[in-house]
């Protein structure tokens, strides 16, 4: 298992279109890839438990990838995160 802290530093924060955008990269996946915030897991293939985190602008995240590709998951998460969502 690999895990990263990334940082929510679009505008509007994880919402509809971005959560859309982590659902779409981690849908890609085999591995496993958990999502934490404030102790509260969520999975990154659903959502809605992306968007019930309500993770703002400044929020830090910490990515869970665990399995056969996990690498390349977790590169492909963190270039999106510092991408800004293709928001900006």
């Amino acid at each position: 298992m690999i895990e990263s802290t990334l940082l929510i530093d679009n505008i509007l924060g994880l919402h509809a279109r971005a959560a859309a955008k982590v659902v779409s990269v981690a849908s890609r996946y085999s591995a496993q890839i958990s999502i934490l915030k404030d102790e509260r897991k969520v999975d990154a293939k659903s959502i809605m438990a992306l968007l019930m985190l309500g993770a703002a602008r400044g929020t830090q995240l910490k990515v869970c990838v665990e399995g056969e590709d996990e690498t390349q998951a977790m590169a492909e998460l963190i270039d999106l995160f510092e991408r800004k969502f293709d928001e900006e």
